[in-house]
């Protein structure tokens, strides 16, 4: 097994790769999605809100539901990566993100990456997946217009980003249009 990644700008990107890898016959149990909805407003509650009431469904999507990540703030987020963020990692949930996905074999430094694009208002999709059958995921993950991870780490370096800090608190960009 091993795990796939892909970061997405916006939630509703991400949502339908989800729906995609669902009717590919993806096990819902080897999916996970965590990202932020917006909404026109500031308020980020409310807008995880609305992402799970719009992501409801059959399958995998029914169980979108809200958790509050430290430094982040509301996502709307499923799958085997919330599991355990909200078991023995409660408490720590930003660093039990960072924790979980190096876990699931994904690089530090990489685990950074995906948590800092969460805290700026994108998305992640992490599947599980036998060797095997990872081509034809990567194939559904990709057709989703992921973010380029390289690119993007690097426009975070040029602000001086380094890592992931709970600390600096929930991004908001100079407007939530920015976002849709």
């Amino acid at each position: 097994m091993r795990t796939i990644i892909r970061s997405y700008e916006h939630y509703e990107d991400a949502r339908n790769v989800v729906v995609r890898l669902e009717q590919a016959g993806v096990a819902a149990v080897d999916v996970s999605l965590i990202g932020r909805q917006a909404t026109g407003d500031d308020n980020a509650a409310e807008g995880a809100g609305l992402g799970g009431a719009i992501g409801g469904g059959a399958g995998f999507l029914a169980g979108l539901g809200i958790i509050a990540l430290p430094g982040i703030g509301p996502v709307v987020a499923a799958g085997w990566l919330v599991s355990t963020l909200t078991g023995a990692a409660a408490g720590a949930l930003a660093g039990g993100l960072i924790g979980a996905l190096s876990d699931a074999g994904v690089e530090i430094r990489d685990a950074h990456y995906y948590t800092e694009t969460v805290r700026r208002g994108g998305a992640i999709v992490s599947v599980r997946v036998a060797d095997k059958s990872a081509s034809p995921v990567e194939k559904i993950m990709n057709a989703g217009r992921p973010i380029d991870a390289e690119s993007r780490r690097a426009a975070y370096e040029r602000e001086g980003w380094t890592a992931f800090d709970e600390r600096a608190g929930p991004y908001r960009p100079a407007s939530w249009s920015d976002l849709t």
